[in-house]
């Protein structure tokens, strides 16, 4: 039996809307058309989707697994029509790929660079949070999303590419700036600055559970100014930050980067659909690690 994606549409309208009436105005259609639509659907599916009652509709768990593959299969029919265009048309093929604040412009850029194989391939880069990064490549308009200790969702695949040093930045006037190297418990009792919220993030409950391991509890406080290089954000401040830059000056010698011993290493992770055709994003992975890939779901490392 083929799954009629406009009756999927309609399934997915309802439950995001949690109402027939609300997802029919949504949808432009009569309540009673999209309510046949739901249950012609059902009926096709074999089991009940939604519980419906006087005050809303609830999405059964048959429901939620089929809203869950509706999705991806949207996402894997939007990349196949764009895939056909630019094969009809002639036009280079493109590589769009999204990086979360955790991973650097320049890191990305170096990456990059470094495994490009064709010299025409045409690759749009930005900068994503982790669920709109996860959204947008189950929904077709990322073809690869890099990150670090990220969660697979359904429908994604990865692999770690590399393992990056951790070191630590201050500014140029703290009192840690003196120090060459660093331990993780000479951070017992500094304010650490992270990116995401605890038990929200993975990255920010990586680099908790390394200070935990390490004897203390860390007190963290999340960057208010978000999207900008991990060692900006201890500019003009007394915190400190984890960061995969090198050590030295950076910012323009506002701020020192002092390495961390022993070493820790973090990862870099390279994320995509699972069911989706990309020969960019095959090279380059293929260049990248020799293709050490995780098709059954798993995250190496």
């Amino acid at each position: 039996m083929g799954l009629d994606l406009y009756k999927l549409n309609h399934l997915i309208a309802v439950a995001e809307e949690g109402s027939f009436t609300r997802a029919a105005t949504r949808l432009h259609l009569s309540q009673q058309a999209l309510s046949t639509s739901v249950r012609t659907l059902e009926r096709e599916v074999g089991v009940p989707l939604l519980e419906r009652s006087a005050t809303g509709v609830t999405v059964l768990p048959a429901g939620q697994a089929l809203i869950a593959d509706a999705h991806l299969l949207h996402g894997i029919a939007d990349s196949a029509v764009q895939r056909a265009r630019r094969i009809g048309r002639s036009e280079p093929e493109r590589l769009r790929v999204g990086h979360t604040p955790a991973v650097t412009g320049d890191e990305v850029t170096a990456l990059l660079r470094k495994h490009q194989t064709d010299p025409d391939l045409v690759i749009d880069v930005n900068q994503r949070y982790p669920d709109e990064l996860v959204a947008q490549l189950l929904g077709g308009q990322l073809d690869l999303g890099l990150g670090r200790a990220l969660t697979l969702a359904h429908g994604l695949v990865g692999t770690t590419l590399i393992r990056q040093r951790l070191n630590v930045a201050v500014a140029a006037g703290h009192r840690l700036a003196d120090r060459e190297t660093l331990g993780l418990s000479d951070l017992d009792g500094e304010e650490i600055t992270v990116w995401g919220h605890p038990g929200r993030s993975g990255y920010t409950d990586l680099l908790v559970n390394l200070c935990r391991d390490a004897g203390f509890e860390p007190r963290v406080r999340r960057n208010p100014i978000q999207g900008t290089p991990p060692v900006t954000a201890v500019l003009d401040s007394e915190a400190v930050a984890f960061v995969t830059a090198p050590p030295g000056p950076a910012a323009g010698g506002a701020v020192l980067v002092r390495e961390l011993h022993p070493a820790m290493h973090v990862p870099l992770q390279a994320l995509w659909p699972q069911h989706s055709t990309s020969d960019a994003r095959q090279a380059f992975l293929a260049s990248a690690q020799g293709f050490v890939s995780g098709e059954d779901g798993s995250i190496e490392g």
